[in-house]
């Protein structure tokens, strides 16, 4: 026996909504940039270090400035 109130057309619009609502948020994501993490020696834990194009995490890496680079996209 059927649930009544969970099936037919109007579980479905309710299904077809909710789809729409996440598409929605989905579309509204915040614009991110890459962002590089990594030690130095005045701070040998992880924290930020600069945005990707104004610093050069090869750079900085083989010059010896920093290591344990990563690049991660943050919020911009």
């Amino acid at each position: 026996m059927g649930k009544g109130y969970a099936e037919g057309p109007a579980a479905e619009e309710r299904f077809a909504e909710l789809e729409r609502a996440e598409r929605a948020s989905d579309a509204r994501e915040v614009a991110t940039r890459p962002a590089v993490y990594g030690s130095t020696p005045d701070e040998p834990e992880r924290h930020f270090i600069g945005w990707l194009g104004e610093v050069d995490p090869d750079t900085l890496f083989a010059a010896g400035e920093a290591w344990g680079l990563t690049v991660v996209r943050r919020p911009a």
